[in-house]
């Protein structure tokens, strides 16, 4: 929160011949600035002691020498602005360093900057106090006070700016310090654990970072919308990834009340797959099937546009996930069709389908299929002149039905409504 604007021309802007402190004899102004600089010491104790005492949570830091710093930079900006009062050339400087460190000690530590700015304000009313007090003593006319008071605002801006630049620059390196710490507790959550119990690493990066270790997660796979897509607002509770090709994303308690709405608003326009829940010592189970559902989606083989769940996609991530032992186990299965026509094979292997998912007689399957309850019987009738006995086994029905679903998820088999 900057000090108010100010519309009088100053000293410290370009001299203008107007300026009331540029009419003050030169001797009256070196004698304010040699008082001035005299009693800087005893201003800073003073502004020092007001601050102790109204704001006794502030730490206090000591340098080298053992002076607390607070105490050197107020000393050492007092005599910058009372320098410059005596040469009155161009813009005060700012002295470098502390004010920054006031700045990057508050971002450190968690705080806001209007604590230290109502600081800086104080320190000004209380330095225009001693100054109008030597201005009187030195019959300083009140015209030229005016600027004066109007010159330390605006030097208070430079100190501002000082502790503003160094409260990002702290900002900047939390930020930067937490994704590394982040992204060191993920690639633990993710990786397979074959030996040794990680909780005890666990419980140390996530404390690092003031994450609670939920009891279980759920892992989630994001594709980018585009190379320069923002990072969604997921919520300092989800841990995001973005330095993957393929984001990742851990979501703690991924049943809570509220969760799966919120995700829903902070990825919009972002699609993937979130894996099931899991133990938290089991996320990378969660993350296998997020990866799984991820290739899924690139092939065409599930929904995409969207972040989806696989839990609502079992059947597809458990039938077309094991490619090669899927399709060796319906070449065996399906081998009595290989002699029939494509589209003849293909009605055969949807009535035969529809009939294991049903268990129905015709009606119930041609009612399913769209299709008269005598063509059902017909082909029924040569499904058990191809398959035989083997037709009632219990086991060749599962692997049967099995396969031929797999089928269909591909896009294999449709609804057949006419014809033999």
């Amino acid at each position: 929160m900057p000090p108010a604007a100010r519309t009088d021309v100053t000293r410290t802007d370009a001299v203008s011949a107007h300026s009331a402190w540029h009419d003050v004899p030169r001797l009256q102004v070196r004698r304010f600035a040699a008082i001035a600089m005299a009693e800087a010491p005893a201003l800073a104790e003073e502004i020092m002691t007001e601050i102790r005492r109204e704001y006794p949570h502030l730490p206090v830091v000591l340098d080298e020498s053992g002076e607390p710093m607070a105490l050197v930079g107020i000393r050492r900006a007092i005599e910058v602005f009372v320098q410059h009062l005596e040469t009155a050339e161009g813009r005060p400087r700012v002295p470098p360093g502390v004010f920054q460190d006031f700045g990057r000690g508050e971002g450190y530590n968690g705080r806001s900057l209007d604590s230290l700015q109502a600081i800086y304000r104080m320190g000004v009313r209380l330095a225009w106090r001693r100054f109008a007090d030597i201005g009187q003593r030195v019959e300083i006319p009140p015209p030229a006070m005016y600027e004066l008071v109007d010159a330390g605002y605006e030097y208070l801006d430079g100190l501002v700016d000082q502790s503003v630049r160094g409260y990002a620059e702290a900002a900047a390196r939390q930020a930067g310090e937490r994704l590394r710490l982040q992204s060191r507790l993920m690639e633990l959550l993710l990786v397979e654990h074959h030996r040794g119990d990680p909780a005890e690493a666990l419980t140390e990066r996530a404390a690092r970072i003031g994450w609670p270790l939920p009891g279980k997660v759920a892992v989630g796979v994001l594709l980018r919308p585009a190379r320069e897509a923002v990072a969604p607002a997921v919520g300092q509770g989800v841990l995001l990834d973005l330095e993957y090709e393929q984001p990742r994303m851990v979501v703690p308690d991924p049943d809570a009340a509220g969760r799966s709405e919120l995700l829903h608003r902070a990825l919009t326009g972002w699609s993937g797959a979130i894996g099931p829940p899991v133990p938290l010592a089991e996320a990378a189970k969660s993350l296998r099937w997020a990866e799984a559902a991820v290739r899924l989606m690139n092939r065409g083989l599930l929904p995409t546009g969207e972040v989806l769940y696989c839990t609502e996609h079992t059947e597809a991530l458990v039938l077309l996930q094991p490619e090669e032992l899927i399709d060796d186990l319906a070449v065996r299965c399906l081998a009595p069709l290989a002699h029939c026509g494509p589209t003849h094979g293909r009605r055969l292997a949807e009535t035969l389908l529809a009939w294991l998912e049903t268990r129905g007689g015709a009606p119930e399957v041609a009612a399913r299929l769209g299709v008269h309850p005598q063509t059902v019987r017909y082909r029924l009738r040569q499904i058990r002149e191809l398959w035989g006995d083997e037709i009632d086994d219990p086991d060749r029905r599962f692997e049967l039905e099995l396969v031929l679903r797999a089928q269909r998820l591909r896009g294999r088999l449709g609804i057949s409504g006419s014809g033999q």
